[in-house]
């Protein structure tokens, strides 16, 4: 029995952490139709989370003044932050061009993950492995399209597994490492990399937080207290922490998203 059991089982119960259980949201409306079931809480915050692009983008940018003031001025902060850390780095002459599509995957997965730390969403709609995995094979079929457009078919796959300057017998091992790598298993790490970071952190805090109230409100004791009142300390700290998880995450997804579109666009020579 864990620290934890044993500081619970004054009252005859046991502390339990929460686990996957936390992340199994069913319909918003239990009672209504069949067709509605496919409306969950994760659904629901991807939807937020595209209205609040649209409308932010749309506010900031609509009807731009010469002077910016209020949502234009966070708008033009936010679009120099993703063009000048992300698509010109990135893209180079291309990385302007690229900007409607960079800005508003930056946000869009910025405000999923951000959910999380919203009271009542409380949910980062990417700890749910299938919203990654939608986006970063949207990244995938965009980067497979640029390239073959771009190098040709047998041009794109040549460039990928033969890359030039190498000896010729180092090929034997490279080639399929190298298809392997960005044909077969980039779409995946993009994903997992971004839901990985997104569930174990929202399950973190949601351990803190379930310690926090275990101890000092459900079954307050004079030896749990002191549990209790870590578990609310951490809460506070891991909170903090995710929110700058979260941004980043975003950042890298978006980051990631440029490379693959840059070694698309230009073959390496």
């Amino acid at each position: 029995m864990s620290a934890l059991h044993l500081l619970a089982s004054g009252s005859g119960d046991e502390f339990e952490a929460p686990g996957l259980h936390i992340f199994d949201w069913g319909p918003i409306f239990k009672d209504g139709p069949a067709w509605l079931e496919w409306f969950t809480k994760p659904t629901l915050i991807v939807i937020l989370a595209a209205l609040v692009v649209i409308v932010f983008s749309w506010r900031a940018f609509g009807n731009p003044k010469l002077v910016p003031k209020g949502v234009q001025n966070v708008g033009e902060v936010a679009y120099l932050l993703v063009r000048d850390q992300v698509a010109r780095p990135m893209l180079g002459k291309d990385g302007d061009r690229w900007m409607p599509f960079l800005f508003s995957t930056f946000f869009f997965v910025l405000f999923m993950n951000l959910a999380g730390v919203v009271p009542v969403l409380q949910l980062p709609a990417t700890s749910h492995i299938a919203i990654p995995i939608v986006l970063a094979l949207a990244v995938y079929l965009m980067m497979l399209f640029l390239g073959i457009k771009n190098q040709g078919l047998v041009g794109y796959f040549k460039n990928i597994m033969f890359p030039p300057g190498l000896p010729k017998a180092l090929y034997l091992i490279l080639a399929p490492i190298e298809l392997l790598s960005t044909i077969i298993l980039r779409p995946f790490t993009h994903a997992i990399r971004l839901f990985a970071n997104m569930f174990a952190g929202h399950l973190l805090i949601a351990f803190f937080a379930t310690v926090a109230w275990w101890f000092l409100a459900e079954k307050l004791t004079p030896l749990g207290a002191g549990v209790g009142l870590v578990g609310f300390l951490m809460t506070i700290v891991m909170t903090a922490f995710e929110i700058f998880v979260q941004s980043l995450q975003a950042f890298i997804f978006t980051l990631l998203a440029a490379s693959y579109i840059n070694s698309s666009l230009h073959a390496d020579h």
